[in-house]
């Protein structure tokens, strides 16, 4: 038994109304293809250290451990991506645009409105987004609101991927709004070409050990072969959405700037705040242990990488850390000051 059309358009309108650039409806049993990539892909060691939904994919996959009597999902999109900001006049580290606000808790919001209308007639609705308990890609996916992109992102048609998702496991019994849509990118393979880093190893798969996006969030110290290519990142990395063709024709569709965004964070200040600072700023963040050494870390490696080699400012900033009690940021700043040495001597051979 499938409830009436007329409570899905319902929810539909609710979603939409609150702020969903697309919302759709699949059934609750286990989600594939993620079920049987996500352990393959752990065992050749294309997951790195990231854990997430491959921590236990048995759960991730199986809408039935977070409700047992779960009938449906339903998962929403939230665009997040806005106009560029320009950088600051000091080194400043680039924000992923997912990360500027918190768009999770926004997103959460337009799903609870939705899961509310459920409860209302007696359902239970449960909203699992960005908690490693779901694959909401893969719900999107067999959903039919978006195809699987060569980068590994969702795309929704005539929008791009420039998304945050999010899904309600529910015991409703609400019919598909699928099936899954074809590829839509047929023989493009910009976003392969455009990774700093050659971290798409294949269509659709991406090795983290090399994605700058997790190594600038992932413990330990950056492999040093990376540091230049991380450029100015100092969490994310957007250049594989960038080149996106879906994506630069929503260019003129853009949202406005936000009066709350963070999308450049001065070095110096990350480099001298406290700890408490730090993560009262950027707790929103996925940060490895919950470390903010881990941002320090990537501050030095992008400071190495942009300040002016002659202002003696950065090099006293870095200086601060050649001696520190933490071998990780000691080894950082110490390559941060080989980097502009080298950069400096480029310049003066160049000239």
């Amino acid at each position: 038994m499938t409830l009436p059309a007329t409570l899905w358009a319902e929810l539909e309108h609710i979603g939409l109304q609150a702020g969903l650039a697309a919302i759709g409806a699949c059934d609750a049993t286990v989600l594939e293809p993620a079920m049987s990539v996500l352990p393959t892909r752990k065992a050749e060691g294309l997951s790195a250290t990231m854990q997430f939904t491959y921590r236990n994919p048995r759960r991730s996959t199986d809408p039935t451990r977070a409700l047992t009597d779960a009938e449906s999902l339903i998962v929403g999109a939230w665009a997040y991506h806005r106009q560029p900001v320009d950088p600051p006049d000091q080194p400043a580290g680039r924000v992923a645009s997912y990360a500027w606000r918190d768009h999770y808790g926004e997103l959460q919001a337009a799903l609870a409105l939705v899961a509310a209308r459920l409860e209302l007639d007696g359902f239970t609705a449960r909203i699992h987004l960005d908690d490693n308990n779901l694959v909401d890609r893969n719900v999107a996916f067999r959903a039919g609101i978006g195809w699987y992109g060569k980068n590994a992102n969702v795309l929704l048609p005539g929008q791009g991927s420039w998304f945050v998702l999010g899904s309600i496991v529910t015991n409703a019994p609400l019919s598909a709004t699928g099936p899954p849509l074809a590829d839509g990118c047929g023989p493009c393979t910009r976003c392969i070409d455009a990774c700093p880093t050659q971290a798409i190893v294949a269509p659709g798969i991406v090795d983290a050990r090399r994605c700058i996006a997790w190594l600038v969030q992932g413990p330990g110290p950056i492999p040093e072969e990376f540091r230049e290519a991380v450029g100015d990142r100092l969490y994310g990395c957007d250049d594989c959405q960038d080149v996106c063709p879906p994506n630069q024709r929503m260019a003129d569709t853009e949202l406005g700037p936000e009066p709350d965004a963070d999308p450049w964070i001065e070095i110096e200040w990350v480099l001298t705040a406290s700890d408490a600072e730090l993560l009262e700023r950027v707790g929103r963040w996925y940060i490895a242990g919950r470390n903010p050494d881990v941002v320090r870390r990537t501050a030095l490696v992008v400071l190495g990488n942009t300040a002016d080699p002659v202002d003696p400012g950065p090099r006293s900033l870095i200086q601060r850390y050649v001696d520190h009690s933490d071998d990780m940021l000691s080894e950082h700043a110490r390559w941060a000051q080989r980097r502009l040495d080298d950069r400096l001597s480029s310049r003066s051979t160049a000239s």
